[in-house]
């Protein structure tokens, strides 16, 4: 369920993202609606507006995600941040109230965004990024569907009327993963497998990049 201020916002700074960006949206058919169950966008991280440029397309749930703790100390900041749906987390270490809360906001039907880089990598594409586990293990012991998003944009750095594509690919049920158990193991091959599907939209981004410019 979106909120009146997300909402609100979306309103407001989508159309400006859309004209400072050249911001363009594909596949958001396969975004799944509110009747089909909240889900686990995972997505590659290359700048701070990244939750931006994933939701000024008009998408058709509200992904709730996490951010750095210190955020939330700014008082105009704190009060937009939580507007938008973000909840705190230490990045210092393992924070286990952070995974406990984003498992809790699935099985109350809120969607939830992770980017498994845990940090913005400019300049790199996903196909070189150093993932952490976090999502997997939300998403196994949430029983989640896993919905894969890609950002691109030239040389995977933002700039004014530079532009940018969003990919959403198709989601992964989470019995298509056929989870057997709770274990590290588990939590890298769920990784690997969802953000595998990450890349391949990047790499539909590159070649679609590469025909609309005649290369």
């Amino acid at each position: 369920m979106k909120t009146k201020f997300f909402s609100a916002m979306v309103k407001v700074l989508g159309p400006v993202m859309r004209v400072l960006f050249r911001v363009h949206h594909h596949g958001l058919e396969n975004e799944p609606d509110e009747s089909e169950g909240p889900y686990l966008l995972v997505c590659n991280h290359i700048a701070n507006a990244d939750p931006i440029f994933l939701c000024c397309g008009g998408m058709k749930q509200q992904p709730h995600y996490m951010a750095k703790k210190e955020l939330f100390k700014v008082p105009l900041l704190n009060l937009l941040v939580k507007g938008l749906g973000a909840y705190p987390v230490n990045r210092g270490g393992a924070d286990v109230s952070a995974i406990k809360n984003s498992i809790k906001m699935l099985e109350e039907g809120k969607c939830v965004g992770i980017f498994p880089q845990g940090h913005r990598e400019k300049g790199k594409s996903p196909h070189e990024a150093t993932l952490r586990n976090g999502a997997a293990m939300i998403g196994i012991r949430a029983k989640a569907t896993f919905l894969p998003c890609c950002i691109r944009t030239n040389k995977n750095r933002f700039a004014f009327f530079r532009r940018v594509d969003v990919y959403f690919g198709k989601p992964i049920r989470f019995e298509e993963l056929n989870c057997t158990s709770a274990t590290t193991e588990e939590y890298t091959r769920v990784t690997n497998t969802v953000f595998g599907r990450v890349c391949e939209l990047y790499d539909l981004a590159v070649a679609e990049e590469n025909a609309r410019v005649g290369k």
